[in-house]
């Protein structure tokens, strides 16, 4: 499949580049992407949510009442779970939510999501480009030239591009990132994907490995 490049105006350059087959044609697998965007999200929980067991409240521990004859429940002190401010039965505890997933797994994951955006068509290639300062103002045009403005982007780019990132930055549909840090997540979640001519290089070498 042969995409044309486009400059920064949304103008074709005359030039046109070839998706790889191997990354951009390979036969999709929907249970691989479930897989690796869960674990993708897995990794984004900070796991600290916690809440105090009986043994952690404090408080007195002289028994309430008389162990016989008040004809209520044996409360045994003002912790018990039972009794308003005492602690949680089986509440939350620090934990980790990450768990493993195999090398090859990720990589069809990573395979079949772009799969998917090179049959609808929704991959876009830029020529290598840089800001002279960070602007949102010159990300917003960009994203009119290429006439994806009504659209949730992913940009990939590769070396010390800090301006085009920073000018995204206040975008709430547009994300920037580094080729190398290509996921599964951020392409199924983008409307368009573009790369940059070196970017396009990048994950091509990465996922032909």
């Amino acid at each position: 499949m042969k995409v044309k490049v486009l400059n920064i105006k949304g103008q074709e350059t005359g030039k046109e580049v070839s998706l790889s087959k191997e990354v951009f044609g390979v036969e999709p697998n929907d249970h691989v992407i479930w897989l690796d965007v869960k674990q993708y999200l897995a990794n984004q929980r900070q796991g600290t949510a916690k809440s105090k067991e009986r043994s952690e409240i404090t408080g007195s521990t002289r028994k309430l009442g008389r162990q016989k004859g008040g004809g209520g429940a044996r409360h045994g002190d003002i912790k018990s779970p039972v009794l308003r401010g005492g602690g949680r039965i089986f509440g939350p505890q620090p934990r980790d939510y990450s768990f493993k997933l195999n090398k090859k797994v990720k990589v069809l994951a990573r395979k079949s999501a772009l799969t998917y955006k090179a049959q609808e068509k929704a991959i876009l290639v830029l020529e290598d480009f840089n800001f002279a300062a960070p602007k949102t103002k010159e990300f917003v045009e960009l994203e009119k030239n290429l006439k994806v403005e009504n659209k949730k982007v992913m940009l990939y780019i590769v070396g010390e591009n800090n301006n085009v990132y920073l000018s995204s930055r206040n975008l709430q549909r547009a994300k920037v990132a580094e080729a190398s840090t290509l996921n599964t997540y951020g392409v199924m979640d983008a409307d368009v994907v573009i790369f940059t001519e070196k970017a396009l290089e990048v994950v091509e070498t990465t996922l032909k490995k």
